[in-house]
């Protein structure tokens, strides 16, 4: 099965091509001429997640597959959330989100957080939507190399190492992102397109 992923994040990109079973064709938006930066202009996960997906399914006519994931902190009032790529600004810098991050975190008791990711599926047979998520706690400083985002703050429940100290096989046994390709996952393998 061919599928286009709707994203121009590279570390999104790279979870998902490893989290989803051999056997699937995956095309990118650059392989097939779209621009990477995909509209996302809705006030949830979900709304922007279709959003892309519908995009690249309208220009390809190819079942895509997209994803919209945010931060959601119990002290901030579910913040950043929807706007967890663009929460320093518009142009999508990590470490500045992570920084405005922690300084809104500074002295917080609470630092109860979770991650969540809606995936959604647009293609010739309808749309279809799964959510994963994980809780955790937003540590004081950030730890580790690894992933993206805001993996180097993020402390997921029952471990000790932050996502981005975590490998990637490692993390995505566990991840939110994960939760929701097991979902996609069972719903292809019913024969669903």
């Amino acid at each position: 099965m061919e599928l286009v992923l709707c994203t121009g994040n590279a570390g999104k990109a790279s979870e998902l091509r490893a989290l989803l079973p051999v056997g699937f064709v995956f095309r990118s938006l650059a392989d097939l001429g779209l621009p990477l930066d995909v509209p996302e202009t809705s006030d949830s996960l979900m709304g922007n997640a279709l959003q892309k997906a519908r995009y690249a399914f309208q220009h390809t006519s190819l079942p895509c597959i997209a994803d919209d994931t945010g931060l959601e902190v119990d002290a901030l009032k579910g913040a950043p959330g929807v706007f967890s790529a663009r929460y320093a600004g518009e142009d999508r810098d990590a470490q500045a989100n992570m920084n405005k991050l922690l300084k809104e975190m500074e002295g917080v008791v609470d630092r109860t957080a979770r991650f969540r990711t809606v995936l959604a599926l647009v293609g010739p047979t309808g749309e279809h939507t799964f959510e994963g998520e994980i809780k955790g706690t937003i540590t004081t400083t950030p730890r580790g190399t690894g992933g993206f985002g805001y993996d180097p703050i993020f402390l997921p429940e029952m471990s000790d190492l932050t996502f981005a100290e975590l490998d990637l096989r490692r993390k995505n046994a566990i991840s939110h992102r994960s939760r929701a390709v097991w979902k996609l996952i069972r719903f292809l393998s019913e024969g669903q397109r």
